[in-house]
């Protein structure tokens, strides 16, 4: 074969060991910024920042499966530490690299243009990969993303500000009870992930707090989520929206269409996560505006 193969060399530039920011896969690719995502978006369907993050993933998944360290791991995917790593693998796959290990299938995240790694340097590109539609995947991911940062924010509050009244009276759905606090609010934006996923699991009604600290709802959002964007993903793969479920853990019990459980959760998750910003402000707490744009370019690394 003769010339050049451009669209490799910008692959090669995204995943060169000592290319970790956009400007430096820039300079690997010898183009600019803005050309270097222009070109490799339209080309290979996905910026750079996002597909370094997911291919290295991907590797670090797989390597964690030959006996490497979670540390060792986490440090060659170019993380800055093993929590923040921690965390994107779970959201990723759905379980935390210390389960990572054995040989349980492919280590291949979702990626409409089938580009993923293949051991032990290389690329593999699977023709034909079918994946979530972009704004199902967005708009599940930005409502996970942005119910931690909330709930972050709410650590800075003091117990009597987290637990004080705000909406005397406030209920959200009749059959929920009255959310008139923060922690109400945000509470209740993390069980219904919680208690949805045990109706589309067959498991037993989730024996959760009701009246948690901000740091222990943390600990079970970051339980829930990726569990629940692997549900989502699982239903979406399956072309399972239309199916239906019957819950038992309702009295009597209900039948459910799937595709209206994601939309039911994403409904009142927005309104409650907005509802939190206000409440946030009210209580002295900076909050941003909760903006899927905004998210989206930091996902795609287009902040910087």
């Amino acid at each position: 074969m003769t010339g050049r193969d451009r669209l490799r060399e910008l692959l090669d530039a995204v995943l060169d060991e000592d290319n970790r920011t956009l400007a430096d896969m820039a300079g690997g690719a010898f183009a600019s910024p803005y050309h270097f995502t222009r070109v490799l978006s339209r080309d290979a369907g996905e910026a750079p920042v996002a597909m370094r993050r997911r291919v290295m993933l991907e590797r670090a998944a797989w390597r964690i499966r030959q006996g490497d360290t979670v540390t060792d791991a986490a440090w060659e995917a170019g993380y800055e530490s093993v929590e923040g790593f921690s965390r994107a693998f779970t959201r990723a796959y759905g379980h935390p690299p210390s389960e990572a290990g054995g040989d349980d299938g492919s280590v291949w995240l979702p990626a409409a243009n089938g580009i993923h790694f293949h051991p032990p340097t290389s690329l593999w590109v699977h023709a034909g990969e079918r994946t979530m539609s972009p704004v199902t995947d967005q708009m599940v991911r930005h409502d996970l993303d942005d119910t931690r940062a909330l709930i972050e924010l709410a650590k800075g509050l003091t117990d009597a500000g987290w637990r004080e009244v705000r909406g005397a009276g406030h209920q959200v759905a009749a059959w929920e009870g009255p959310e008139e606090s923060l922690a109400a609010v945000l509470e209740r934006t993390v069980f219904a992930k919680e208690v949805w996923l045990a109706a589309i699991e067959g498991t037993d009604f989730p024996d959760v707090d009701r009246s948690p600290t901000p740091a222990g709802l943390l600990e079970r959002h970051d339980a829930v989520a990726a569990r629940w964007l692997a549900a989502v993903r699982d239903i979406d793969r399956r072309g399972a929206w239309d199916d239906r479920i019957v819950d038992a853990l309702c009295e009597p019990p209900e039948s459910f269409v799937l595709s209206s459980i994601a939309a039911h959760v994403l409904t009142f998750s927005a309104y409650r996560r907005q509802l939190t910003r206000v409440w946030l402000r009210a209580a002295g707490v900076e909050a941003d505006d909760g903006d899927p744009i905004t998210w989206l370019r930091r996902e795609l690394g287009e902040d910087r």
